[in-house]
């Protein structure tokens, strides 16, 4: 009797680690921002297809689109959704309105959708807005407090996604800190990541200190380009080969400069290039846009860190899905997509999109899209081998770490499938 406990001990915990191995994405994994400021975008199922045609399994809303969630119900895909801006101060007065939250925009959709992270405005302490400055932290404390009541802070963090903006300076990367004005709301909220064990995101664009200063920004250290210069951090003797890195750590040597406890993870909550732009927009082009996506696609494949926490793979959420034709701003804001709301590429990062078909009087996309008909194929084609487009997005390697973990889980299941059988279970 001792000997069948036992052995249904280990097969159920075989069963556990089976199912977890396949209920969460690897610390490498593809994210992408699908924001949809448009009136042209095809429903969430033409998303998805598009998505997997990228291998991405992290998806970042800018709210929580139940079209959305329900649509990628049972994919697999990992869920950011956000509290938009206009609730942040709702819900700092108003813990009930919280609590209304959560169970308006996340329970209806758990545990079918996965969903691993709701931010709280977004940018906000970038913004020049005291009232919003005051409300972020008890918004989000008041969130934490309804996502606990309910028995999700397992699985869901509460954290808020910040701009470059917040720093006074961001080179060399040790010598950065936060801006004077932003201290005395960003140092509790480092606070509050740090007990609640949530990271901090950033948004970080080389593409914007490019076009600043052209003459003087090497494009091809922000584009990740392996022939890049490169530049010294002299206090601490790191070397920076593209910009992105660098602007991550001089975060990192913000917070510790901040004086927070425990190192916090730093995910790159949105970062891109984009494909046009007006006039006086320097390298807005299809062909940078490749560059900078591809490049930044084979960094997350390979699960690499940067110079000062090179063993901490990256997380990385790509903007954007699709350009957004009603986004205000100059050009470049409608063109960061990395499809066109048709389902065509915007330009050739190596993907060849699914034809989509959308019916009509579904969603708010224009009809059929004519993508070609290759899945996810990278530079050695569909599954890494094989001729290539020469551009880079899924990597081999990439391929190689799903069937990896495909394989590791159909092994793991049928283990346990034995002990239960010799245990007496089946």
């Amino acid at each position: 009797m001792a000997l069948r406990l036992t052995l249904a001990a280990v097969a159920l915990a075989v069963l556990a680690a089976a199912a977890a191995s396949g209920a969460s994405a690897p610390a490498s994994a593809l994210g992408i921002n699908y924001g949809q400021v448009a009136d042209n975008l095809p429903p969430p199922q033409a998303a998805l297809v598009l998505l997997r045609a990228l291998n991405a399994t992290r998806v970042k809303l800018y709210d929580a689109d139940a079209r959305v969630l329900r649509a990628f119900a049972g994919s697999g895909v990992d869920f950011t959704v956000g509290v938009p801006d206009r609730l942040v101060p709702r819900l700092a007065a108003d813990r009930g309105a919280a609590a209304a939250w959560v169970r308006g925009s996340l329970l209806p959709h758990l545990p079918a959708t996965s969903i691993t992270a709701v931010t709280v405005g977004n940018e906000v302490l970038s913004g020049t807005d005291a009232a919003m400055h005051r409300a972020l932290l008890p918004a989000m404390e008041a969130l934490h407090a309804a996502v606990a009541a309910s028995n999700l802070t397992s699985r869901v963090a509460v954290t808020t996604a910040h701009s470059l903006a917040v720093l006074s300076s961001s080179f060399p990367p040790s010598a950065a800190a936060f801006r004077r004005e932003v201290v005395p709301y960003m140092a509790p909220l480092l606070g509050f990541l740090a007990r609640t064990g949530a990271p901090f995101l950033v948004n970080a664009y080389p593409y914007f200190a490019y076009k600043a200063d052209p003459a003087r920004v090497d494009l091809g250290y922000a584009l990740f380009e392996p022939g890049a210069g490169g530049v010294a951090d002299a206090a601490t003797g790191l070397r920076y080969d593209n910009m992105l890195h660098a602007q991550v750590d001089a975060v990192r040597a913000a917070i510790c400069a901040a004086n927070y406890g425990r190192a916090l993870e730093i995910r790159v909550s949105e970062t891109g290039w984009p494909s046009q732009g007006d006039d006086d927009e320097a390298g807005a082009t299809p062909e940078n846009a490749a560059r900078y996506n591809g490049n930044l696609m084979r960094l997350v494949a390979q699960g690499k860190g940067t110079p000062a926490a090179p063993d901490e793979p990256l997380q990385v959420y790509v903007f954007a899905l699709f350009n957004e034709d009603q986004k205000p701003g100059p050009a470049s804001e409608r063109h960061y997509g990395l499809f066109k709301p048709d389902g065509t590429p915007a330009y050739n990062v190596g993907v060849k999109a699914p034809t989509i078909t959308v019916p009509k009087g579904s969603g708010s996309g224009n009809g059929t899209g004519t993508g070609g008909l290759v899945v996810a194929q990278g530079p050695g084609g569909a599954d890494g081998v094989g001729p290539g487009t020469g551009y880079y997005t899924v990597s081999a390697a990439s391929v190689y770490n799903v069937k990896s973990r495909q394989r590791r889980r159909r092994s793991l299941v049928a283990a346990a499938a034995v002990l239960a059988m010799v245990s007496g279970l089946w």
